[in-house]
């Protein structure tokens, strides 16, 4: 639960407010009722001119700093764009921090990426580990661009005495989400091909790889209701991660999926594609230390609410609950 107290005296720039997850941060603050609220989108505020960043903070003067824009995507998306994952990542983050320190904010919440951490770190991933390897290669680009910003941070508070704090959340999943097959992630690409396969009476889906990674989710507003704790109470140097603390299979996964879109057809992994990392799972024991969070939602149940979020969208029909 929020401390609208917290809030109240406060000015918010929430970027990334257009985006999955910044639209659930931007409706959370809202009934958190800050003394103000900036959410611009791109064509107000393109956080890759540093002019315009400047001019922004200086016209606006916020207390705090919530960047939540990113350049996004699955295995396939950061395969075609590794560069321009790995630029605007970084260079967003690094003016916007930078412009933030000149501008005085008294607080700076950077979201990284479970992208970061090394392909072969101990699961589950403690923060701890973050350094001690290189990412998995397929999405290395956007977790080293991310993970920058840790250093800047720390960096910044060391010289500078600028309060920046770090969270890692884990894969994110829910209502809202990019569902273009083109560049979203696993979940809602299997919530799309299963239940327009169904639709169309095909009998069989094709999915990514061979189905062994595992992979853990948090809901999206579990994720927003951790992020914005962390604001009100963490202001640690080191980074934390956000998660629910579950591993699941992708091929466990894809079986789930199945069932809840009343997809009965045969599943066909093609093992030519990549995995990705073999495992990630969160330690998530730091969050519900420092701040109090725990994810609330099951991953059975965010999915359910996801899948007929989706299927509603698009008028399709859903199966009948068992």
């Amino acid at each position: 639960m929020l401390d609208r107290r917290f809030w109240s005296d406060r000015r918010v720039l929430l970027t990334g407010g257009g985006g999955f997850l910044g639209s659930f941060l931007r409706e959370r603050l809202e009934e958190a009722a800050p003394a103000a609220l900036f959410s611009p989108r791109r064509r107000e505020l393109d956080l890759l001119d540093g002019a315009a960043v400047r001019a922004f903070l200086e016209e606006h003067r916020p207390d705090l700093v919530i960047h939540a824009a990113a350049v996004v995507g699955g295995i396939g998306a950061n395969r075609e764009h590794p560069g321009r994952f790995f630029y605007e990542n970084a260079l967003m983050g690094i003016q916007l921090i930078e412009e933030a320190r000149r501008a005085a904010v008294e607080k700076f919440v950077c979201l990284g990426t479970i992208c970061a951490y090394p392909k072969f770190a101990p699961v589950p991933f403690r923060e701890d580990e973050l350094w001690n390897g290189y990412p998995e290669e397929t999405n290395a680009p956007y977790g080293i661009a991310k993970k920058a910003l840790l250093v800047q941070l720390q960096a910044y508070r060391q010289e500078y005495g600028f309060a920046g704090i770090f969270l890692l959340p884990v894969n994110l999943y829910g209502p809202r989400d990019n569902f273009d097959l083109q560049s979203s992630h696993v979940i809602p690409a299997m919530i799309r091909k299963f239940l327009e396969a169904r639709e169309r009476g095909d009998g069989q889906v094709t999915l990514w790889g061979d189905g062994s990674p595992t992979r853990e989710f948090v809901y999206v507003e579990d994720a927003a209701e951790g992020i914005l704790l962390a604001a009100e109470k963490y202001e640690g140097a080191e980074p934390v991660n956000i998660g629910a603390g579950r591993e699941i299979s992708i091929r466990d996964l894809a079986a789930l999926i199945a069932e809840m879109t009343g997809f009965s057809g045969r599943i066909v992994w093609d093992a030519a594609l990549p995995n990705g990392q073999p495992r990630r799972m969160l330690d998530v024991s730091r969050a519900a230390k420092e701040f109090g969070f725990r994810a609330a939602t099951t991953l059975e149940e965010g999915l359910r609410r996801t899948v007929e979020w989706f299927a509603r969208s698009n008028g399709i029909s859903m199966p009948a609950r068992a």
